[in-house]
């Protein structure tokens, strides 16, 4: 097993096993009846109640009534057992409401991604749709955005949710790398936006005082901002009241920073075909089609050229 930590701050689990866990044939269960998928259950009750640092593979087995190394027939240890409640929660996604309309999976072929035209807006009810399933996801399981991280291996269940998200973006028409980086975007912003509500929720649990309450009690710290012009203006004029929905605030931008990329690679391809007029011809007035690259013209044709060099060489006449 690695020495390595994880973001939730619990050893990392071994990748060939858990691998093996993740994508091996159906579980059987032993003569009491216990199995890994029970283990999981028990696990994600007591996660859910209490938080990661109070599930232990001796709380589990405490909970199933069965004895600690009991569990370790089924699951070598607790990092290997996040993970596969990491993915048993994926599977409480509504496939059928975040699959692309109209889009089967043999739709598109391997690599193309970019390659259409971005198909007017339904890529953005798609991706808000995607993003409000793991928000209600993760308000459901407050550990689970502490388990993100680059080194998490995704299960079948994780594997068929992004995959599902990637098929959405690619109807932005973005550049291959830009549709991974759109899901990755709206994926981390559920993801931070999970971790900041889990973290008020906990200091006012443990305080009993909530986030408003306790920052408006700060009469000491009120008193220095006269000595930030813009902090003060702004706080006494309601900057820092948080939006109706920060979470819908949230999203709605990070899609619309999206959609200002789509347009602008629109506008990419539309100068690649149409270049734009930058002047009129020196010889016969006519409008100029820019280059693409190169110096800017000075003549619409051939023609005029030819015929502007044979005005300057011209001999004068008696």
């Amino acid at each position: 097993m690695s020495g390595e930590n994880t973001p939730d701050g619990t050893t990392a689990a071994d990748p060939a096993r858990t691998i093996e866990l993740l994508w091996g044939a159906e579980e059987s269960r032993d003569r009491a009846g216990l199995s890994l998928d029970r283990i999981v259950r028990a696990a994600l009750e007591i996660a859910d109640a209490e938080g990661l640092a109070a599930l232990s593979m001796r709380r589990v087995a405490e909970r199933l009534g069965f004895t600690t190394m009991s569990l370790y027939r089924h699951v070598p240890g607790k990092a290997e057992l996040v993970e596969l409640m990491r993915d048993a929660v994926f599977a409480e996604l509504d496939i059928a409401a975040l699959e692309p309309p109209d889009s089967p999976e043999s739709a598109r072929p391997a690599g193309s991604a970019g390659s259409a035209e971005p198909d007017d807006g339904s890529w953005r009810s798609g991706l808000e749709a995607w993003a409000r399933a793991h928000w209600a996801l993760q308000l459901r399981h407050p550990w689970l955005s502490r388990t993100a991280g680059s080194r998490r291996l995704p299960g079948p269940n994780i594997m068929a949710d992004y995959d599902r998200a990637l098929r959405i973006a690619e109807r932005t028409g973005l550049r291959a790398a830009e549709v991974v980086a759109v899901v990755s975007l709206v994926g981390g912003f559920v993801n931070t936006a999970a971790q900041q509500v889990h973290d008020h929720l906990r200091e006012e649990r443990d305080s009993g005082v909530s986030h408003e309450q306790w920052w408006r009690s700060q009469d000491g710290l009120i008193e220095h901002m006269q000595f930030y012009p813009a902090l003060g203006r702004l706080w006494l004029a309601g900057g820092f009241n948080p939006p109706e929905d920060p979470f819908d605030f949230g999203l709605a931008r990070t899609l619309d920073g999206v959609e200002l990329l789509i347009r602008s690679r629109r506008d990419e391809k539309g100068d690649a075909t149409e270049p734009a007029a930058t002047g009129h011809c020196a010889v016969c007035g006519s409008p100029l089609a820019g280059p693409v690259r190169g110096r800017p013209r000075d003549y619409c044709s051939r023609a005029c050229r030819q015929r502007a060099y044979r005005l300057r060489h011209a001999t004068p006449s008696a």
